[in-house]
């Protein structure tokens, strides 16, 4: 048989495929375009209203997700505080937003010397200092964290002493930490360490001793030897290290621990403790070791 001659019977034409839309049950062009001229990818009008409203349905609880995230953020990890005064310049100003780590305290880790700290009202140390009265709003963004509260009786200073330091300062001389002078390029030009307020103290364990940068206007440690606090703020007031002034952005910076914290021997009056308690314990094994040769060399 010649090649493409018919055959005796005849063969059916070949139909061409139509797509069906899924959703109506109407043709559809090759593409998978719906073709009967509702414009609709399904057909119908209400495709596209059904999609919509999904979306707001969605809406409430992406909102409500971001809330809950935000108060988690603001209760174990960071929350924002805002500077009230001018205690602290020029490292911080007023009106500068801090962020402060929250999350280190959970894990048992301690202030430390150089830091600038928050830490709630030992015992009434922002007395008769006016509280300003958020509006709605304000008092919204301060529950999920995005705003300072201004309920909370904060402060924020730098921490000189933790527990066990011996901490004095002359007038006309510098702050001392265990007979060690700190350099404190920090302070507010003009001002002296301590020549408003002089002091001699001894930090009991579990306490920081705190002052202001701007040292001849900062209401810190100094001022409170006279409470019942001593001017000892205790460990478990600290909300946490501020670690960065985030706004404004002009003004972003990091808040490192200055080096003068660094230097030899500032920590020498508490590690002498650890050594001490160490060669306590290894004298009697010495004395028990030098015995027992002792008594072998007798019975050799």
């Amino acid at each position: 048989m010649a090649v493409g001659a018919r055959s005796g019977r005849e063969e059916p034409e070949e139909r061409q495929e139509v797509a069906v839309d899924g959703d109506s049950g109407r043709p559809a062009d090759g593409d998978g375009h719906d073709r009967t001229g509702d414009g609709d990818g399904d057909g119908t009008a209400e495709g596209t209203a059904r999609k919509q409203r999904s979306f707001w349905k969605e809406l409430p609880l992406l909102v409500g997700i971001a809330l809950v995230l935000a108060l988690l953020i603001k209760t174990f990890l960071v929350q924002a505080f805002s500077i009230p005064s001018d205690s602290m310049q020029n490292t911080l100003q007023r009106g500068d937003r801090v962020l402060v780590d929250k999350l280190t305290p959970w894990f048992g880790s301690e202030p430390q010397r150089g830091e600038v700290v928050v830490f709630h009202d030992p015992n009434k140390w922002l007395e008769g200092e006016p509280t300003p009265q958020p509006n709605l709003v304000q008092e919204f963004l301060s529950k999920i964290g995005l705003m300072p509260s201004a309920d909370e009786k904060d402060l924020i200073k730098r921490v000189i002493g933790v527990g066990g330091d011996h901490v004095s300062c002359a007038k006309g001389g510098p702050v001392k930490v265990n007979g060690k002078a700190l350099d404190e390029p920090y302070i507010f030009p003009g001002n002296t360490p301590c020549d408003d307020k002089p002091f001699d103290v001894t930090v009991p364990k579990g306490h920081i001793w705190v002052m202001g940068d701007h040292r001849q206007n900062s209401y810190d440690s100094r001022y409170h030897m006279e409470d019942k606090t001593k001017g000892f703020v205790p460990n478990s007031k600290v909300v946490g290290r501020a670690v960065v002034v985030a706004w404004p952005v002009t003004r972003w910076a990091t808040l490192p621990i200055p080096d003068t914290f660094d230097q030899p021997g500032l920590s020498a009056a508490m590690g002498a403790a650890p050594v001490g308690l160490g060669v306590a314990a290894a004298l009697p094994l010495v004395l028990w070791r030098r015995r027992r040769l002792t008594q072998v060399g007798t019975d050799g």
